[in-house]
């Protein structure tokens, strides 16, 4: 397969040499191989300066991220055939890692499939595709997963943001076999059903699951408020390992429906209430109501996508803790996460520092968890790295 030729400017070949699959535009020797000459998602043969082959990589003209390295052989393109490879690859991992079939089966850049994501349900996967270049694989992405994992339904969830910068459409069809609209799975072994069809990204976050674990180990006897609690990842949990109330706070009329479903799934219904509204003014109306909780969660969702947003983000985060820990019983427990690769978890940690002085409190860091084995971080890029997970307790000021 002769492929066109993308050509870096010097020294443009350092990360990639390091390991790095992304390629910027300002890296692009413009003027022997334009990047207006390209399609988006095509496919070319990078070379450095100097004319030495880096490997093939995917294009698109348009986008910042203007090319992402997929091979670093020639004989090797993006196909059915690599796919497979690749997806035997990332399968076997999982099933080194966990005894049931509920994980990220294909983690972009970190499973060597940038731009692509895959969630499995059992026998159902849904699927998320975010760059051109692998758009225009779809086809062989849906033949490579029923060779290799032989599902009964594939649900391409294709409805992000993120598509808009590549240029692509939103949509979200039954790409193979009848995808229900929900779809149950097992997690640190309480059962929950998953609205893959009107939820949030593929329907549900497998990213926390290590550190909902060390939740459970906590929760027993606790009055817990989970906050951004989507369908009660958190809160359901902390149930099902015994507190003794959870009370589940999120803006979504469907997300809390779904929180009262898998409540009443694992037995737990009557100690799983709801609130309905927006996190920051329900708080505020739970603290004027003199309530406070042993166990406070915040989850929410990345309030820093963009390096533009990092001052109002971190406010949004600092708001978020300051009102957690006004909730707090005099001796609390605080789990503060975040999702954003911007937030630092030295910057979240000063955050809840921070707060702890200026509402007289003694804060003590007993955890600090991040991303499961499903999200493996690829050494090299530390973009994959993004999740956070921070366990306090919190007691009065010595």
């Amino acid at each position: 397969m002769s492929l066109p030729v993308l050509r870096l400017l010097p020294k443009a070949d350092r990360r990639l040499r390091a390991g790095h699959l992304w390629i910027y535009s300002n890296e692009v020797d413009v003027a022997q191989t334009p990047l207006k000459g390209f399609s988006a998602g095509e496919q070319v043969w990078v070379e450095n300066s100097a004319g030495k082959g880096m490997g093939v990589a995917y294009v698109n003209p348009n986008t910042l991220i203007c090319a992402r390295l997929i091979s670093r052989d020639a004989k090797y393109p993006l196909s059915k055939s690599l796919l497979v490879h690749r997806l035997n690859l990332a399968l076997s991992l999982r099933e080194k890692a966990f005894s049931k079939p509920y994980y990220r089966l294909v983690y972009g850049e970190a499973d060597g499939l940038s731009g692509l994501v895959v969630d499995r349900f059992g026998d159902y996967l849904v699927v998320q595709i975010s760059t051109a270049g692998m758009e225009l694989q779809r086809q062989a992405i849906v033949e490579a997963l029923v060779q290799v994992v032989k599902p009964m339904a594939i649900l391409f969830k294709n409805d992000g943001k993120f598509r808009a910068v590549e240029g692509l459409a939103e949509y979200v069809e039954d790409a193979y076999g009848s995808m229900p609209d929900q779809v149950e799975l097992e997690e640190n072994g309480v059962r929950f059903l998953a609205p893959v069809r009107e939820g949030q990204k593929t329907g549900w976050f497998y990213d926390h699951r290590l550190n909902r674990a060390r939740v459970q180990h906590y929760a027993p006897g606790l009055k817990v408020l989970d906050v951004f609690s989507y369908v009660g990842g958190w809160g359901v949990q902390a149930a099902a390992a015994g507190a003794a109330s959870v009370t589940c706070v999120d803006a979504s009329a469907l997300a809390l429906q779904q929180v009262a479903a898998n409540a009443q799934l694992n037995g737990v219904g009557e100690r799983v209430q709801t609130l309905k509204g927006d996190a920051f003014e329900t708080m505020k109306q739970l603290i004027n109501e003199g309530e406070r909780y042993d166990m406070v969660i915040l989850d929410p969702p990345a309030f820093i996508q963009r390096r533009k947003d990092i001052a109002n983000g971190e406010q949004a985060y600092q708001r978020a803790n300051q009102l957690a820990m006004r909730l707090l019983a005099k001796d609390g427990l605080l789990v503060s996460a975040s999702c954003s690769m911007h937030l630092q978890t030295e910057r979240l940690l000063d955050m809840v520092r921070a707060t702890g002085r200026a509402t007289d409190r003694h804060v003590v860091l007993l955890e600090r968890g991040g991303q499961g084995a499903d999200h493996p971080v690829h050494a090299a890029i530390s973009e994959t790295e993004y999740l956070k997970s921070l366990l306090f307790r919190v007691t009065p000021a010595f």
